[in-house]
């Protein structure tokens, strides 16, 4: 159950507001306990740092912690490795042939997607290396931050400029727009978003501004939009806009997590690419801040490298000759497969692993709360009527992305649409003989609502800082929890004293005790 938390102070509570009488029965009577599944329990910097769905995946499906996102490049930023590696080199050397420098990602501190403090990292090196005009494009956050908090990360990049620039460094921001509406669209979903950021951050083309705090400004008093949906827009003087990315250029996605990085990386480095038209697409040198996929080799550049994750859960079953069956909607199909397989696009077995994405409707979530959780609820059991498979996960986005949008009707009716799917599994498993598992990867529409500095109620559409649940339901076997504390990372090896084989004995412990 995506983004389905267990609430500390019951503000904003959706999953609790739902009618969800299969989901309160199984944790009133099956053996449960409750997982940690954000901060350092994923590999993220400290307990304060926010889980998400790819992190979450990686720690499902492998059984391990490994660094993740924000810390793995805060440790390479700390080491200096980042900064000797053969990309940044590359990034850095267009200056010397008077090439523009360019940074694009998600401006917050959400630890989620990107993290402010790179950024600022990376314009005080490239200034160290001799650089002459730098240009940012800044996708707006609203979603793993507060709403509407976009006019602080601006003033805080603002006067981290005036403190950099001078006669010899000229950095500026040059473009921007809500990350839902402009460039980090993911899994192909909507192509448009893509096509509108590419026009906005390269070619200049779009509405002009003469600051981005006066665009933001001015799009919330015309359309009364949080910043994750603010349009694109341009900044631009009297000679015209301040950055399009031109032949000879530098671009740096300081993006570190890679399903909303992928489809950009795809327009600036595919010559064979039908995404959109792009035009002329300028001859640049293109980085990453991570590689975003591996088994792609997208992109070719990369300044920090990602963890090399081994021994999974998949490789374990595989190796002891068990058919796992993967599916999703789009939405997430990707953490069912390439996050849970340990950031692999392909699969470790043709003969043994079956992946299914069933696709997304391409609406806003909360005009369709429910989501495609009933195509999902038909597809897994027809899976388990078919006798072909030995261990099934499926993945029900909509405590996520419904949680993301803010609208807490739509996400008390996601949650009880999904406990009806609930109860057509529990008695599905019960029909046939199988051993049922509920649990989530993070929180999110367990917490709706928060309180800001002022002690305001306001809407929250960042994932929570909540355990999630994880239960067991098998009235054939006598289940037993130890007493923890357990995060993600001890699911896979729990999984595997289910299945009664032996886990690598580099994974965490499993929960289960005689």
């Amino acid at each position: 159950m995506d983004g389905v938390g267990i609430s500390k102070t019951g503000l904003g509570d959706g999953v609790a507001m739902a009618h969800t009488p299969t989901l309160d029965r199984l944790m009133k009577e099956c053996p449960m306990t409750r997982l940690q599944a954000h901060g350092t329990a994923v590999g993220l910097p400290s307990d304060e740092d926010m889980g998400n769905s790819e992190v979450g995946h990686n720690a499902l499906g492998c059984g391990q912690v490994y660094s993740q996102g924000a810390k793995l490049v805060n440790e390479s930023i700390e080491n200096g490795k980042i900064f000797a590696s053969d990309a940044w080199r590359d990034v850095t050397a267009v200056s010397d042939r008077g090439g523009t420098i360019h940074f694009l990602g998600l401006l917050s501190d959400g630890n989620v997607h990107s993290n402010i403090s790179h950024l600022f990292a990376m314009l005080e090196r490239t200034k160290a290396d001799g650089a002459r005009r730098v240009r940012i494009h800044i996708l707006l956050d609203g979603r793993d931050v507060p709403a509407t908090s976009a006019l602080t990360y601006v003033e805080m990049l603002e006067n981290k400029l005036a403190e950099l620039s001078d006669d010899r460094f000229d950095a500026r921001i040059a473009s921007g727009g809500g990350r839902m509406k402009v460039t980090m669209d993911r899994y192909m979903a909507d192509w448009n978003m893509v096509r509108i950021g590419w026009e906005t951050h390269v070619r200049g083309e779009g509405r002009r501004f003469a600051s981005a705090a006066e665009a933001i400004e001015t799009y919330r008093a015309e359309l009364n939009c949080i910043d994750q949906d603010l349009p694109a827009f341009v900044i631009a003087d009297e000679s015209g806009p301040l950055g399009p990315i031109r032949d000879g250029d530098s671009v740096v996605l300081f993006n570190f997590r890679g399903d909303r990085a992928l489809e950009i990386s795809m327009a600036f480095e595919y010559e064979d690419f039908s995404g959109f038209d792009r035009g002329p697409r300028p001859d640049v040198v293109y980085a990453g801040m991570l590689q975003y996929d591996g088994d792609l080799k997208l992109p070719a550049r990369f300044l920090v490298a990602p963890p090399d994750i081994r021994h999974t859960l998949s490789e374990l079953l595989i190796a002891n000759g068990l058919r796992q069956y993967a599916v999703s909607e789009t939405q997430k199909y990707g953490h069912v497969t390439y996050f849970w397989n340990g950031n692999r696009s392909g699969k470790f077995s043709e003969e043994l692993e079956t992946f299914r994405e069933i696709p997304s409707d391409n609406v806003s979530f909360d005009e369709r709360p429910w989501m495609k959780c009933a195509e999902i609820t038909d597809d897994v059991i027809a899976a388990l009527k078919s006798g072909k498979y030995d261990f099934i996960r499926c993945n029900f986005p909509n405590g996520d992305m419904v949680g993301h949008t803010g609208n807490l009707d739509a996400v008390i009716t996601s949650m009880s649409a999904l406990d009806l799917m609930l109860t057509r599994l529990e008695k599905a498993c019960a029909e046939l003989g199988v051993t049922l598992v509920v649990t989530a990867d993070h929180g999110n529409a367990d917490e709706m609502l928060e309180r800001n500095k002022k002690g305001q109620i306001q809407v929250r559409t960042a994932h929570s800082l909540n355990p999630v649940p994880f239960i067991i339901c098998d009235p054939e076997r006598e289940i037993r929890f130890g007493e923890g504390p357990y995060g993600l990372a001890n699911v896979a090896p729990t999984v595997a004293q289910l299945f009664g084989i032996e886990a690598p004995s580099c994974w965490e412990p499993g929960m289960l005790v005689r």
